[in-house]
């Protein structure tokens, strides 16, 4: 998964499960054959951020599948990027990453562009977008903010931004867009824009910034799929590349899993790996959770981790057809894939559960309110 010049245009398998307990056979299924362990799978994964930084929380489950082995002997590089929106498919096709982590309306731009990529892995199952306003905003809804003005960090993000507006019936032409770069937080605070396009623990960390706004949250007026893994086509149409790819998905899912298990201990995890954030606590935590929010979406109409909803996925390609944003007709089942879902999700979910259960908090962490945050999130 971020004003100057309105309107411009848009722009690595198997993970570790660590021993074929009865206890892991039982999760799975009567009569589940569990994976091969992560340590027999080998290869090289390189996976790359849209957001020009990856001192972040929104990636935590990489994280803490790295603190807990999950991802075995498999290489794996975590890449921020270029901020440029569309930098993140150009780099997997260019194939100097290997997956990477674009919005559905990047996405589009790349398959409009002829690029074969598909996508194997939805992190986001609910809409991540949101939309900041300023504090005490007469706006309400999305259709309110016809014809004025939304500060972006990239001028690519219009490309997120227009099929939202065009999925509440608002023509995204009727949109203004000011491209703020890194500071586009900042010029909606300053009054430069109306409102400012925001995401899912973003909008914690901007609060903990001092940047005090009202929302438009994006699971509430989307029914859009969010950010997702694309990889080349031709690597996942490579069958010797399945168990690596499987496998290195796998250590995402247990990462997840331990994030849902202990959302206290997965936040320390990574602000331990950055601690420049200089996020408290209580923030810190709040904002990972409204990305766990996320990421887990509707679980139990889901197929696991990572499972993409196609019908989802059709209504959002079907509304940027509408609006031009593609210039031909796609069929989801074409380029959303879940074929490495199953086997990901066939860990052993015991022993995450006994990782995640005795990691050992400090004070501070300890004295976070999981539940009163729960609340708000």
């Amino acid at each position: 998964m971020t004003g100057r010049n309105p309107r411009t245009e848009l722009s690595r398998r198997r993970l570790l499960v660590t021993t074929a307990t009865g206890v892991a056979a039982l999760s799975l299924g009567a009569g589940a054959l569990l994976p091969r362990p992560a340590q027999a799978v080998t290869g090289t994964v390189r996976w790359v951020s849209p957001r020009g930084t990856i001192e972040v929380l929104d990636d935590y489950p990489y994280w803490v599948a790295k603190k807990f082995g999950y991802f075995g002997d498999i290489e794996t590089t975590l890449e921020p990027g270029p901020m440029e929106a569309t930098a993140t498919v150009k780099l997997v096709d260019q194939e100097q990453s290997d997956m990477g982590y674009p919005s559905p309306g990047v996405f589009s731009l790349a398959l409009e562009q002829g690029i074969p990529l598909v996508s194997a892995w939805e992190m986001g199952a609910y809409d991540v977008f949101d939309i900041a306003l300023p504090k005490g905003s007469a706006v309400k809804s999305l259709a309110d903010l016809q014809g004025k003005t939304v500060a972006l960090g990239s001028a690519g993000w219009q490309a997120i931004c227009d099929p939202m507006f065009a999925q509440a019936g608002v023509d995204p032409k009727a949109i203004k867009y000011a491209e703020a770069g890194s500071g586009w937080g900042q010029s909606l605070q300053q009054g430069q824009a109306d409102a400012a396009l925001s995401w899912e623990g973003l909008r914690a960390q901007w609060t903990g910034q001092g940047l005090d706004f009202d929302y438009l949250i994006g699971r509430n007026v989307s029914k859009f799929p969010a950010n997702t893994f694309i990889m080349r086509r031709k690597d996942y149409e490579d069958a010797s590349k399945k168990e690596l790819y499987e496998s290195y998905l796998r250590g995402w899912a247990m990462g997840l899993e331990y994030g849902h298990q202990n959302p206290r201990a997965a936040t320390h995890i990574v602000m331990q790996q950055f601690p420049s954030l200089k996020l408290s606590p209580e923030i810190a935590t709040e904002s990972m959770m409204q990305l766990a929010n996320v990421f887990r979406g509707n679980f139990e109409k889901r197929q696991g981790w990572g499972w993409h909803d196609l019908e989802a996925w059709q209504t959002f390609l079907t509304t940027i057809r509408k609006i031009n944003q593609i210039s031909k007709d796609i069929k989801a089942e074409d380029v959303i894939k879940n074929d490495y879902v199953a086997g990901a999700n066939a860990f052993d979910k015991a022993k995450v559960a006994a990782d995640a259960a005795g990691y050992a908090l400090p004070d501070d962490y300890k004295a976070v309110d999981v539940e009163k945050i729960r609340a708000r999130v």
